[in-house]
């Protein structure tokens, strides 16, 4: 066993103390169970920081930088970041199901992800193995709570938390955090404490069709390098959140633009490379492309679940989802096939500029981002009975609105106030805009 392996072993056992406190609800006054949930967590603090560093405990949790330390940071921090979360659950409200599950998801996911790299060391192998043990864990986490403590929590509900949860720890793992357990623990715990305050019902069935759809399509946009690592655990999770959170039409709308978006940054990209227009890392979109062209529609998901409590109709959400993934399809279908055309047009003053300048269009790249948005409009129009032509065209008309933001604010402020990124989530958001509104004014948001 290496010396990683048998670490992370030690770190599950530390992350199964998450238990006591549920346990202790059960048998003990509230107030002794408040203190047994906390204080396993600082007991572990006070021996990580106080530990020999020659002895046999010491090398069995220390991390390289704990050695040269001479004290074990890595294990403190991890478990005051549980003690954290117990305080949260005692004194705040968190839910226990959500701050065992977070922490057994952590260690346990750590644990498998291990195991897997002592057999293979592949980054993509290591990750999988770390949301899958993550995620099993992390049923298991919460489904022990809601036996000791009697909690009502479904099943559905449970692996969608998982889920959710072992997807998002995967991917501040590999953008943020990558040996920093306790922020991604706290972070994890806080998103998912907030969906499991939404006020939704899921089915066995849409968890289980979310899970496997979203996992194969993330693996084939790897397998076929139309996305990194980090992208493609950004795609899963933001597919997996729609199809929960929205409904199977608006993951066919995403999807929509993941697919054809990804196919046409690798179309003809040689000949992309030799005129400057091609997209980096051969075409394969990271987490930045990824979320600059899909956060506002995933803030339109998580509103069309909130809308009962706001008060404010889904159908809007709908349409400034349908909206900014419309822009974000045209958009990215007007670059990646109008920028193999010659003789671009600045599209604030139409003079001819060289291909690949920012805010330059052809009249080819407009007629394909026209297409785009309509043909998630032609989505919408046949997954949702309500939808209709007029809604449809609503669609199509914010996309085709979001794309032409993109170019104006290309050939505006890009490259002084803000990079590409910025400039394709802006233009999500005026489209989204322009949607919701267009949809209120015509009655089509009631």
């Amino acid at each position: 066993m290496t010396t990683a392996l048998r670490r992370a072993v030690a770190f599950a056992l530390v992350g199964s103390l998450a238990l006591v406190g549920p346990w202790m609800l059960g048998v003990q006054e509230p107030a002794v169970a408040t203190v047994a949930a906390i204080a396993p967590f600082l007991l572990v603090t006070a021996f990580a920081l106080t530990v020999s560093p020659n002895s046999v405990l010491f090398e069995l949790f220390a991390r390289p930088a704990d050695r040269r330390n001479g004290a074990l940071f890595g294990l403190a921090g991890f478990a005051l970041a549980a003690a954290a979360l117990a305080t949260l659950t005692v004194g705040f409200g968190m839910p226990e199901h959500v701050y065992v599950g977070t922490i057994f998801l952590l260690a346990f996911g750590n644990l498998a992800g291990q195991l897997v790299r002592s057999y293979v060391y592949e980054q993509i192998r290591t990750t999988a193995g770390f949301v899958a043990g993550g995620f099993l864990a992390a049923c298991i986490g919460q489904l022990a709570t809601v036996w000791l403590t009697g909690t009502a929590v479904d099943g559905p509900t449970v692996a969608f938390l998982a889920a959710t949860g072992a997807l998002l720890a995967a991917l501040l793992h590999q953008l943020l955090f990558s040996r920093d357990d306790a922020l991604v623990m706290v972070t994890v715990a806080l998103v998912l404490w907030l969906f499991a305050s939404l006020p939704i019902e899921i089915s066995t069935t849409r968890i289980t069709v979310a899970i496997v759809v979203t996992v194969a399509l993330g693996y084939a946009s790897f397998a076929l390098e139309t996305a990194s690592l980090p992208g493609m655990l950004t795609g899963v999770l933001l597919g997996l959140l729609t199809i929960v959170l929205g409904d199977y039409g608006w993951f066919a709308m995403l999807i929509a633009f993941f697919g054809l978006g990804g196919l046409a940054s690798k179309f003809r990209y040689e000949r992309k490379v030799e005129r400057g227009v091609a997209q980096e890392n051969e075409g394969a979109r990271g987490t930045g492309n990824v979320l600059a062209n899909s956060l506002v529609a995933l803030l339109a998901v998580l509103g069309a679940a909130l809308s009962p409590e706001m008060g404010i109709p889904k159908a809007l959400f709908f349409y400034a989802f349908a909206g900014a993934v419309g822009a974000a399809l045209a958009d990215t279908l007007s670059s990646e096939i109008g920028g193999l055309y010659d003789n671009p047009r600045l599209i604030t003053t139409l003079r001819v500029v060289e291909p690949g300048t920012d805010g330059a269009v052809t009249w080819q790249g407009e007629l394909v981002g026209l297409a785009g948005a309509a043909i998630i409009a032609a989505i919408a129009l046949l997954a949702f009975d309500g939808t209709g032509l007029l809604g449809a065209s609503v669609i199509v008309v914010a996309g085709f609105a979001g794309m032409t933001a993109d170019s104006i604010l290309g050939a505006t402020v890009e490259g002084t106030l803000c990079g590409n990124q910025g400039v394709n989530f802006l233009a999500t958001v005026a489209a989204a805009f322009v949607g919701a509104v267009l949809a209120a004014e015509l009655g089509l948001a009631v």
